[in-house]
């Protein structure tokens, strides 16, 4: 009798999380259904990423603003007439295009092998995965299942995202929202290896820094320099320069060896190497990369689970740009 109650009870618990849409992610999630996916989003991205490199810093900083504001569902890609929903809010406006293009791109070849199965979230998750790996970063199994979300305002962004001019305790504090810890926050911040940023993103540590130095003191005086150049004061907002001075299309550890050169570009990517508790980390990945490529996979890994829906928790969109759902927000 003890054992049939205990039976019941795990029963009723795992329809309780079918119910839920938790526990679904698996690596061969469509092995039935679509066993090529994986096959058929990383030809689209490579022939996207023939076109412009801008499709990896663009594709991986796209999968980082969606799983950090509503979980990764995709919730990004929705457009809005009202120019409303999540790509619309200050913070991703300057998200590049060719991103966007590269997961439509993706979703589209896989529709028309596999219609109405793979979720414009797990494109997302595999272009993320592969953009690293094209460019010299490390490779690893990705978790799929995740449905695509039914809300996409751009008034829940604000306070979702780090910002440059973030310290340790806030970034920490933001990213154990999504159960990442510092090890993982500074293994993330390693994209930075990769991409550009606009001037008025630093311009502070370069011209109004503090009362007693215009100049970030941190900032190697020739890199300080270098920036200043490319940055004169008033530059035209448009303007733009690579996060990695020195290998700035090949995704590696190089971005830790600048850090430690003072050639960090934001400040919350000096506080890494400045503050004692992520120091050691920042300095292992620096002269261990392999260390960081493996921190890096599981980081990336950890943040595809963040707010995931499945079950009726969300849909398979057929178009990654609109709702299939009319009264989705």
């Amino acid at each position: 009798m003890e054992m049939r109650r205990v039976y019941l009870f795990r029963l009723l618990c795992y329809m309780i999380l079918l119910m839920r849409g938790e526990g679904k992610l698996s690596e061969n999630f469509y092995a039935s259904t679509c066993p090529n996916v994986e096959m058929i989003v990383r030809q689209a991205v490579m022939t996207k990423l023939s076109q412009t490199f801008i499709t990896v810093p663009g594709t991986l900083r796209l999968f980082f603003h969606d799983c950090f504001i509503e979980g990764c569902d995709a919730s990004i890609m929705i457009e809005s007439p009202s120019n409303d929903a999540e790509k619309d809010a200050k913070d991703n406006i300057s998200l590049a295009g060719d991103g966007f293009d590269t997961v439509v791109k993706a979703k589209q070849a896989v529709e028309a092998i596999c219609p109405g199965v793979v979720s414009c979230a797990d494109v997302l998750a595999i272009a993320a995965r592969d953009v690293v790996a094209l460019t010299g970063g490390p490779t690893f199994n990705i978790e799929l299942g995740r449905q695509d979300g039914l809300i996409s305002q751009a008034s829940r962004v604000k306070g979702s995202l780090p910002e440059p001019d973030f310290d340790l305790a806030t970034l920490t504090s933001l990213f154990s929202k999504h159960n990442l810890n510092q090890v993982d926050l500074v293994a993330l911040s390693g994209a930075h290896t990769v991409g550009f940023s606009h001037c008025d993103r630093f311009a502070n540590r370069l011209y109004s820094f503090s009362p007693s130095s215009k100049v970030d003191p941190s900032l190697d005086p020739a890199y300080a320099q270098q920036l200043m150049d490319s940055c004169p004061k008033n530059v035209d907002p448009t303007v733009a320069i690579n996060m990695d001075p020195q290998t700035p299309r090949l995704f590696d550890n190089m971005y830790y060896q600048n850090l430690v050169a003072g050639k960090g570009l934001f400040t919350s990517d000096v506080e890494l190497f400045k503050d004692p508790a992520t120091k050691a980390v920042v300095v292992d990945f620096a002269n261990n990369p392999f260390n960081f490529n493996r921190a890096f996979a599981t980081a990336m890994i950890k943040l595809g689970r963040t707010g995931v829906k499945t079950g009726n928790e969300g849909e398979i969109r057929r178009d990654c740009a609109s709702f299939n759902i009319k009264n989705a927000t």
